[in-house]
């Protein structure tokens, strides 16, 4: 019995870990033929009944992914992250919490990410605060499989904004494919959210 626990602990983990970084790499760049392959073969039950919920969402990407093609999803990506001065979207922490780029909350992130042996990559230019950096970091986080660290880097850096950049990415006039995406981590989100709240 404790082993069958321990061993549905693991694949949970795991399976976090994945949707963690698989958001990541979405939010970072515009998919590959590749993950668009992989996205357009999950497995998952396109007729399933659920109507809410990650249940919901899985089957909805896996559509979008099979619609779309790389070239459209490099315009879709430009227009809602990169635009010409500014896309649609500002997927930076500061900016949700502050209005502004490059404020406090980045400090703060910095100061934590310091403590917690992170350092930036030299070819990334992005400020740590972008979404998928800090997807990235809870990835790591979960994989290390300290609970505490993840629940105070989320609270931290995430639970205050993250949802609201969730919400705008479902509904940006630019969004297609990267609707679903929205859509799969507001679910996928608002679970850690709450894993995170009932932690002591």
């Amino acid at each position: 019995m404790e082993q069958q626990l321990m061993n549905t602990q693991q694949e949970e983990m795991s399976l976090r870990v994945d949707i963690y970084a698989m958001l990541a790499h979405l939010l970072r760049r515009a998919p590959e033929q590749e993950v668009l392959d992989w996205l357009s073969e999950l497995d998952v039950d396109m007729n399933h009944s659920a109507t809410t919920g990650m249940a919901a969402a899985w089957p909805v990407l896996k559509l979008a992914a099979q619609k779309t093609s790389v070239i459209a999803l490099e315009e879709e990506y430009q227009d809602l992250f990169i635009g010409i001065g500014r896309g649609e979207l500002v997927p930076f922490g500061s900016w949700y919490l502050t209005g502004s780029l490059m404020e406090m909350p980045l400090a703060h992130l910095r100061r934590d990410l310091a403590q917690l042996g992170f350092a930036r990559d030299e070819s990334v230019k992005e400020p740590e605060d972008h979404i998928s950096a800090l997807l990235e970091v809870m990835a790591m986080l979960v994989e290390g499989g300290d609970l505490h660290l993840q629940r105070t880097f989320f609270n931290r850096h995430l639970a205050a904004w993250v949802e609201r950049l969730c919400s705008d990415m479902k509904t940006a006039k630019s969004a297609v494919f990267y609707s679903a995406v929205g859509e799969v981590a507001l679910q996928f989100l608002t679970i850690e959210k709450t894993r995170f709240m009932e932690v002591n």
